[in-house]
């Protein structure tokens, strides 16, 4: 199992559009991935619970990735999230 913390840079936070991206992501790998912030956790492949956990700018939020293909999961939703997303807000 992979778990890393992540800032979230941009500036609409995983809302909408970002989080419809986000999901769609995760639902191309097989491993279990799971988004927690402030203790509260959800199915990262969950648009519903993604949005219920209400992730905006600046939080940080922990991505627990456990399954055959967890390195190369790990290392495409991070540059989703630090890098990708934050560079549709300009």
């Amino acid at each position: 199992m992979i778990e890393k913390r992540v800032e979230i840079k941009n500036k609409s936070g995983l809302h909408a559009r970002p989080a419809a991206v986000f999901v769609e992501t995760t639902k191309k790998f097989k491993s279990k991935i799971t988004v927690i912030k402030e203790g509260k956790s959800a199915d990262a492949k969950n648009i519903l619970q993604i949005l219920a956990l209400g992730v905006d700018y600046g939080d940080e939020i922990v991505l627990q990735i456990s399954g055959e293909d967890e390195e190369e999961a790990a290392r495409e939703l991070i540059d989703l999230l630090e890098r990708v997303l934050p560079s549709e807000d300009k």
